[in-house]
Parts: C-alpha cells; structure tokens; sequence
C-alpha cells in the first residue's frame, strides 16, 4: 500500500480577495504559558503560541486527512509496518542551521521518548527511526498501527533542533528562553506578564508566506478586562478560552465579529475531574462513581459553558472513533450517590478539589461540583492554585480531585489510552496516567485494539474496554468542550486546519 501526499488534496478556506502582506496581528494567551518549548511543555495555552513557532512533519485538515508540512510525502509499506517520509530539502532552523532528517530521529527516539507522554505512547509502537540520507526518514513499526499517520502534529511530535539540544539537560537547556524552530513566525521577546512577541520569519520556506508581519500575544490576567481589550479593538482574535463563556454571545453580536468553532477537530477537548485511586476515599471505585452521579453535568454544560460542548457518555468523546452507545449513562443522581456513599461507608473524611487555574468559568466549575458534592455529604474543599503550582500538584500527585483537559487526538490509542494505561504512571507530568489506575484487562484490550485489523476487530476491544472503565470511574468524564474562537472579520483566512489558531496565523492577512 502506498500513499503520496502529492495525492492529498489541500483543503483551505476559500480566499475573499488576494491576500495583502503586512500588519501584526494582536491577540491573547491565558493563562500565561509556563514555557514555550513544544514537546517538553504540552499545556494547551503553550500549544496555542509555540504551534506557530514549531512544526511538525504533517498538518491536518478539519475531517483529520494529513496534509504536507516539513515531510512534503510519504509512502506506507503494504503491511503496514514501515513509513517512509520525504523531507523538504529547502528548510532551516530559525538560526539559519539547515533542517535534516537527523533533527527528525532525534525529536523522535530523543527527545520525545524522554519528555513527552503522548508522543511517547505512540512510539512504543516503533521499533526503530532511521534518516537514510539527509531529507528521507523511515519508521519502522513494530506490527501495524492504524492511527499512526495522525501522530505527527506539531504539538505531539514537534521537531526541535539537535544542534542545540543533543547531549543536554533538556529541561535546563539555555534555549529554552528564546525557541528556535522551523515555524512561519520567530521568537522575539517575552515581556512576562504582558505579552509574547512573534515577528514574520523572512526565510520561510513556503513561498510567500506568512503574510503578517507579527503576532503578538497579550497576557491581560482579568477575564472582564480582555473582553474589553476585544470591544475595544485593541484586540483583533479572542482564541477559545480567552473570555469567559458569559461574554461570548454579548461579543459575537458586536459589528464586523466573526466567530467559529472549527479548529478543534484534532484535539476535541475532553474535560476530566482526575480522582486519586491511590489512596483515601477516592481510591474505591464506588466513591468514584458517587461523584459522577452526584455532579450535574447537565447544569455545567448549559450555565456555565452557554450550551457549548456535550456531556460525555463515558471515557470516549462522541468525537473519538468506536465510542460505545449502549452504555448507561451516569445521570444526575444524588439518591444514588448517597446509597454508594453508605454502601462503602463514607465517613465524612475531607478531600480537596483542585481547580484548572484556566479562568473564572473553571472557578465557577469548581465552585458548582463543590455544592454538588456537599449535597450528598461529602465532605470537601476547594484549593485553587497558579498554573505552575498545578502543574507541580499533579505531577506529584498531591491531590484527591483536579480538574483537567486533555486532547483525544481523534483516535483511542492516541488520546485517550494514555490517560488509563498503567504503563503510563509516572511523576513529573499533568499529562499521563495521573490518577493512578492499574487494570490488567484494560492494559491488554487499549494494547490489543491499537494494533488490531480491520477497524470491526478494533471496535469490539474497544467496547470492552469502555464497559470496564465505564464500571470502574478511573477519572470523572465533564465535558467535550466547545471552544469557539472569535475574531475581526478583516482577519482573513485564519482557520485552515484542524488545530486551528495554533498554526493558523501563517495563513492569515489582514483585509485592511
């Protein structure tokens, strides 16, 4: 089996006018990132600003088809086992050192195999990475992974240089302040607590691109005030999560606003309440599902998230491929959360509920599974924190709830079966198997669908699998999150992917 990526069609939103080069583009980040450097940082708001300073191999359209980035076509081996990826021969790092296939084996077999829990978890599916020459890179599959070909997204499996990073400490690499990529924009300054600066990459090997002359990135901390920056005009684009859900519609009604929810598709943000099975209360899986029939999901989607989202059935979005319909859903039901609570013999202990330090609509969040959880007696508090101090607390497992987002990535064994397989219980990331959970069934059936063929094969695993943890609550199941972003209508073309805004502004212009 071969496939070309000369073959791939390359989907785009339809230009108004010919594009006009020229003009900074000024938007928002929030939180504040906690560093920039793609691979060893996966939270989402550092996403949103490095994906346009990195890049990954391929791209991807909003139906998920890859489309060429550094890697400009591929070919598949008939049994599906190895990947060969031709590089474009006319790319350079930021500092002018020449992209080439050793800076891919390293990303790879290097740098992610150390640092970064999601690319890791497809890579225990490669046996070996090798550059056969310069600008031709061959991966080498273990057995047949059907969702390879969706992993290679710059924030996944960003390529980073090795020049500058081989045979360091990563974490302290002096680098780290000021990024180096392949990206359409360069870094240029990080003013903390008041803006990030990207300026046009002049040596950009897409011809004619980027068309801006700079992006940057306010960080304004009070939700009320960034709505305002937005009225205003002081900001052109709002990317999702910027302002709260409340102003959404008041904003989106404003003269010459534009709004979309395309740009999600790769990611369909998964909202989760991370419970502790370690220890406490938490650790018995009828507390667990205490607390999801205690939450009103209902009540969050339609308050607090303006309707925006769905209220997920089990551990796989309705987004996510093989998702179980026959599963009873956890409803909200506080009489049945007070029998389990009896049955186990709740009595009364405290735990705490760590909310995402993501903005006011998360503190509300927190606020309203509070009373939920009071409401049929049990016994908790709220400990709110900075990003950096959440990202400590969970990385070292210091809590009994948090509450989180993850991406699914379109595919269970991409997304989804990092947060459950027991393989994937480490300290140090927010990211993987935080919540401690060990099931040798889930272990085998997650391993066994990855690999399996055909999709009917798949499927079957994968319903098992979802009755187990759907029996079990590992992690609470929120929201599918809507995450629409809103923009001046003069920003041309700013969505043309599947991870929209995060590597959107290369193709954007400014009709003015």
């Amino acid at each position: 089996m071969a496939i070309s990526a000369a073959a791939l069609a390359f989907t785009s939103a339809a230009l108004a006018d010919d594009p006009k080069s020229g003009g900074t583009v000024n938007t928002i980040i929030q939180p504040e990132p906690p560093g920039l450097v793609l691979g060893m940082v996966q939270n989402a708001p550092t996403r949103t600003v490095s994906g346009n300073i990195y890049e990954g191999l391929l791209r991807y359209t909003t139906d998920l088809e890859p489309m060429p980035q550094l890697a400009e076509s591929w070919e598949v081996s008939d049994d599906g086992r190895t990947y060969t990826f031709h590089l474009r021969d006319d790319v350079t790092w930021h500092d002018g050192e020449a992209f080439t296939a050793e800076d891919v084996v390293f990303s790879a077999d290097v740098f992610h195999r150390e640092l970064n829990p999601s690319a890791r978890a497809v890579l225990q599916h490669v046996e070996s990475i090798e550059a056969t020459d310069d600008h031709t890179v061959v991966f080498t599959l273990t057995q047949p992974f059907g969702p390879f070909l969706l992993s290679f997204e710059a924030g996944t499996f960003t390529m980073v240089p090795e020049h500058l990073y081989a045979g360091t400490d990563f974490r302290n690499n002096e680098n780290n302040d000021h990024p180096i990529g392949t990206g359409p924009f360069k870094f240029s300054n990080w003013e903390r607590g008041t803006v990030i600066e990207l300026v046009k990459n002049d040596d950009y090997y897409e011809e004619g691109l980027p068309y801006l002359d700079g992006v940057n990135w306010h960080i304004i901390p009070d939700g009320a005030s960034r709505a305002v920056a937005f009225e205003n005009e002081t900001i052109d684009v709002l990317p999702s999560g910027t302002v709260e859900n409340f102003d959404i519609p008041r904003l989106a009604a404003m003269d010459n606003v534009c709004m979309t929810e395309e740009g999600h598709e790769y990611f369909s943000p998964f909202a989760m309440l991370w419970m502790n099975n370690r220890e406490g209360p938490t650790a018995d899986k009828r507390f667990r599902q205490a607390v999801m029939y205690a939450m009103d999901r209902e009540f969050a989607k339609d308050v607090l998230w303006n309707g925006l989202g769905n209220v997920p059935l089990s551990a796989f979005g309705s987004n996510a491929r093989f998702q179980n319909d026959d599963l009873e859903p956890y409803d909200h039901n506080p009489d049945r959360a007070r029998e389990l609570l009896e049955e186990m013999g709740y009595d009364g202990e405290e735990i705490t509920i760590l909310p995402l330090p993501y903005g006011e609509t998360w503190t509300r969040w927190a606020e309203a599974v509070q009373q939920n959880l009071r409401e049929v007696g049990i016994n908790v508090e709220t400990q709110a924190t900075d990003v950096g101090g959440w990202n400590q607390r969970l990385g070292d497992w210091d809590y009994d709830l948090a509450f989180t987002y993850l991406y699914q990535y379109g595919d269970p064994a991409l997304g989804i079966s990092r947060t459950y397989l027991s393989d994937n219980i480490a300290k140090g990331s927010p990211w993987n198997n935080v919540e401690g959970y060990e099931n040798e069934r889930v272990d085998e059936l997650f391993n066994e669908a990855a690999t399996a063929y055909p999709d009917e094969e798949r499927e079957k695993l994968y319903r098992e699998v979802q009755e187990i943890l759907h029996e079990d609550v590992p992690v609470g199941w929120l929201m599918e999150l809507g995450f629409p972003t809103l923009y001046r209508c003069d920003v041309q073309n700013l969505v043309t992917s599947g991870v929209g805004v995060n590597d959107g502004f290369k193709d954007a212009w400014l009709d003015r």
